[in-house]
């Protein structure tokens, strides 16, 4: 009875590192892609690193807003969140 047990152990953990790897290069390509998608939204007009910087600004304080709420924990930040 034990040898069955000790040789199913490792095949679990030896499927660990092969289920984790996929998502590394999901994360990898995942920045790429998305400099792309702020590069298509801005007008033809409008190239440039100054408004890209701009651009990448107004978008970051957008995100704070919905975001920093969460942080807190608290009831109050919550019903802020559903209500909208």
């Amino acid at each position: 009875p034990p040898s069955p047990a000790a040789t199913s152990v490792p095949s679990p953990s030896g499927s660990v590192p092969g289920a984790a790897a996929p998502f590394r290069p999901l994360f990898n390509d995942f920045g790429p892609p998305s400099m792309g998608y702020v590069q298509a939204m801005k007008p033809p007009g409008a190239q440039g690193s100054q408004s890209t910087y701009t651009d990448l600004l107004s978008v970051i304080e957008e995100m704070g807003k919905e975001i920093r709420p969460t942080y807190a924990g608290s009831k109050s930040a919550m019903e802020r969140l559903k209500r909208g």
